[in-house]
């Protein structure tokens, strides 16, 4: 199935600021970012009202391929233009004076048939003498080109770089992943473990994988796996999974709002194959609508397998909206965004603790009274007092977190094994709690309420961060559940020793000790 563009869609088709004049003419790009699609035909295009035929424009493809619109045309098998790729329009016309235009390109695309991109650009004056990092647009990952680059940051900042330079993968491998690749930092990686992790999908013993600088971090979760294998190891369970992208629809009044959301939630049926036509792995789970003002706010949640999958639910979402805008018969949409900041992408938000952002995981444990005394110097009492005790520092401070630093481990193995790391601010957020059991012992567990974890697409494939998964066991399709359970045995094992820590005062000691590099 193939979601329909709706006028206000196809609009974003056009790449702003890419109107210019050029030595025979006039060029401006189209961006396809609606789906993978076959351009059949060139209609014409219109400058400021003014009609420019088929034969006065040819289409530039990329990586040299440069046809006329009329030979275009006449190829009946056309030309598939995948979902990120770019078009150039070059004009054999007059060139445009400095200031405002409008443009306006009529084609067909299979499956979507005619479409008319209607746009206002401008032709502005390009500043001069500009600094620029060195690119090939033949091949930007290949040696002559990284080394480019590293010249130019040697002769830029007046620096020699020995390590920057070395790395022991192909570059080629990074596409999709960094641009102007110029070297590799290295982040040192310990070893914590190995946990024992009583999951439905982590049963067994895993090696911890943790890429860190930061002194006894890597010492002080492993005293805390230490304590949990002595107790039998660590009981992790995922509770939810939703990945969100919240769009905003913007009308004259609350009313119109309101009938608005009422008209989304009686048509999810028709709303979903439209977001589910974009993807194999991407599954319509429900929307939420809040209303504010004139505003309604649309939160769709997905399932994505194993990916992370923001930018899968991203395309999903702007199929779904592209539907919705075109068959909402309600009071008018004024404006529209694909993402309201609702969704609070890369941001710490109540909403997420409450309603889930990736993965929702507990990990708990019951740490026996005499090995938390012998091991830790504390007893069940001290450490579920002093919780109480965090609990009203993190309350007044407005933390999104009633536990010491879960974002400690989260991060060293974001970084070991290829997550994007900016989900720490999401990821971080946890609700720990504790008591005294009737025998005793301390039960101990934390919610992680927005852990977004992939183990396919993004990072995850790359030389040393396959290597960690494959260190985890957590690669290939399934995994990632299994991946959110360790994850979370992890983040409990460095509550445990931290809160200790601190409780029997160790923490100032264990730094000077072993955390100080002066």
């Amino acid at each position: 199935m193939v979601f329909t563009p709706s006028p206000m869609l196809l609009k974003l088709l056009y790449t702003r600021g890419s109107l210019h004049n050029t030595p025979e003419g006039v060029a401006f790009s189209i961006k396809n970012r609606l789906d993978t699609v076959r351009i059949t035909r060139i209609d014409h295009v219109q400058l400021d009202g003014v009609k420019i035929g088929v034969e006065q424009i040819a289409l530039d493809l990329g990586e040299g391929d440069v046809r006329p619109a009329t030979i275009f045309n006449a190829d009946s098998a056309g030309y598939t233009l995948p979902v990120g790729q770019a078009a150039t329009f070059h004009l054999a016309t007059e060139h445009l004076k400095e200031g405002l235009h409008t443009v306006q390109v009529q084609f067909v695309a299979d499956p979507f048939g005619d479409l008319n991109v209607e746009v206002e650009d401008a032709i502005a004056a390009q500043p001069d003498k500009r600094t620029r990092i060195p690119r090939s647009d033949q091949d930007d990952y290949s040696d002559d080109a990284i080394r480019a680059r590293q010249q130019f940051a040697e002769e830029f900042s007046g620096q020699e770089f020995k390590h920057l330079k070395h790395y022991s993968f192909d570059a080629h491998d990074l596409q999709g992943n960094c641009e102007h690749f110029t070297g590799v930092t290295q982040i040192p990686v310990g070893l914590a473990g190995p946990l024992r992790v009583n999951g439905e999908h982590a049963d067994g013993e895993f090696l911890i994988p943790m890429a860190t600088t930061e002194g006894t971090l890597v010492a002080s979760y492993n005293r805390g796996i230490q304590l949990l294998n002595l107790c039998g190891g660590v009981k992790c369970t995922v509770i939810g999974d939703a990945m969100q992208r919240a769009p905003v629809f913007v009308f004259d009044d609350a009313r119109g709002a309101r009938d608005f959301g009422k008209w989304v939630e009686d048509n999810i049926d028709q709303i979903r194959p439209e977001a589910e036509s974009t993807s194999r792995i991407a599954k319509l789970q429900y929307i939420d609508t809040y209303l504010s003002n004139k505003f309604a706010f649309l939160r769709f949640n997905y399932s994505t397998g194993d990916a992370a999958g923001q930018n899968m639910v991203g395309r999903a979402t702007f199929a779904a909206c592209s539907w919705i805008l075109e068959h909402y018969k309600g009071a008018p949409i004024r404006h529209f965004y694909l993402e309201s900041n609702f969704a609070t992408d890369k941001k710490a938000s109540q909403i997420n603790v409450m309603r889930t952002r990736g993965k929702r995981v507990v990990a708990e444990a019951v740490i026996k009274r005499d090995i938390l005394q012998q091991r830790m110097r504390v007893t069940p009492e001290q450490l579920a007092y002093h919780g109480q005790v965090s609990n009203v520092g993190a309350f007044i401070s407005g933390a999104n977190n009633n536990g010491a630093h879960s974002a400690n481990g989260i991060t060293a193995l974001f970084i070991a094994t290829g997550q994007d790391v900016a989900n720490v601010s999401e990821s971080s957020a946890g609700v720990l709690y504790s008591e005294v059991t009737a025998e005793g012992d301390l039960y101990i567990s934390i919610t992680i309420p927005s852990l977004i974890v992939a183990t396919h697409g993004g990072g995850t494939g790359l030389a040393t961060q396959n290597e960690c998964l494959r260190m985890l066991g957590c690669v290939g399709r399934g995994t990632v559940n299994k991946f959110a359970e360790i994850v979370a045995g992890v983040v409990l094992a460095g509550e445990l020793s931290l809160g200790s820590a601190i409780s029997s005062s160790d923490w100032v000691s264990s730094h000077e000790q072993y955390g100080r590099n002066r």
